[in-house]
């Protein structure tokens, strides 16, 4: 099908607690406000990238409680395909959200759950849908063998692959030729490369660190200060899209993957769906909550801005 992302990724409840400061160990603090939702770098991804207007198939796994009833309506209503979400007697994945309610900013501690059981032969099982995507997703929130065996498989059928290398994680080397996206943010590109980043120039010297490792496509996200693409042809720096105050940053690298990945299904050059991917995370932090923060196609139109794609 057209347009066709595959997303493989995880699928956990978000359990988020808004508080004006975190505690310390043996202290206990009251919160402000509680909410319960679906969440999950994969399943955030695939939210994302449906809203955006990508038609989305996504791989993952369940378990048979209240969590992954959660998601499974969560898909239905998101017109997301479900064929390949493999069902688990294991529980459902959570991920308990620490959010200051005074910038924004968290802190995130996830037991992955039903998904983590995954398997590499279950992937196999979706190689016709794979092969018949025009994007195939993935990040590390996966077993890593079951995540390269999926980047693997699409690699060989010709379809491009974005990893997200989130959470970080120390990748082998065979990894980065499977990878013709890297979408690493500032600590997981450090963490990959041993640069710390804490600019343009040493996102930039990060970003060819990874070309070297076999990568194609490098999009460092910068958070407030955009993103930095590198190839081997093209440096360029995509700043950041201002859509309102920022409420929530839980959640915005997914809405930059999801759009990401949109934009360049639609076939957009690298350039242009990094801005479309810098809008779709722009209005997602404006909003709490991580799947219901993202933004739809018409609001994404809204405030898109197409800026020539020259270096």
């Amino acid at each position: 099908m057209a347009n066709r992302v595959t997303i493989l990724g995880s699928y956990v409840a978000d359990v988020a607690f808004r508080v004006d400061r975190l505690p310390n160990w043996g202290e206990t603090r009251m919160g402000q406000s509680f909410q319960l939702g679906p969440g999950g770098k994969g399943s955030n991804q695939a939210v994302a990238a449906a809203r955006a207007g990508a038609n989305v198939s996504f791989i993952s796994k369940l378990g048979p409680d209240p969590f992954g009833e959660i998601a499974r309506t969560l898909y239905r209503k998101e017109g997301i395909d479900t064929q390949y979400i493999f069902s688990s007697p294991n529980p459902t994945g959570s991920a308990a959200i620490l959010i200051d309610a005074a910038n924004g900013e968290n802190a995130i501690i996830i037991v992955p759950g039903a998904c983590f059981e995954l398997t590499p032969a279950e992937v196999d099982q979706a190689t016709a849908l794979i092969a018949s995507s025009s994007i195939f997703v993935a990040q590390l929130e996966l077993p890593l063998a079951t995540v390269e065996h999926g980047l693997r498989l699409a690699h060989t059928q010709g379809v491009p692959t974005i990893l997200n290398p989130a959470p970080a994680a120390t990748l082998p080397a065979a990894i980065y030729p499977l990878c013709d996206y890297l979408t690493p943010n500032e600590t997981e590109a450090a963490a990959l490369t041993g640069i710390p980043v804490t600019d343009l120039a040493s996102a930039e010297e990060a970003a060819s660190s990874l070309l070297a490792l076999g990568v194609r496509n490098i999009i460092l996200t910068l958070g407030a200060q955009g993103a930095l693409i590198k190839t081997q042809t093209l440096t360029r720096h995509i700043s950041a899209v201002d859509a309102g105050p920022v409420v929530e940053t839980t959640g915005a690298g997914d809405a930059f993957n999801g759009g990401l990945a949109t934009a360049l299904a639609e076939g957009m050059n690298l350039v242009e769906a990094t801005q479309f991917a810098c809008v779709v995370a722009g209005i997602s932090v404006t909003r709490p909550g991580t799947a219901p923060s993202m933004p739809h196609r018409s609001e994404i139109d809204a405030i898109r801005v197409v800026t020539p794609a020259s270096t």
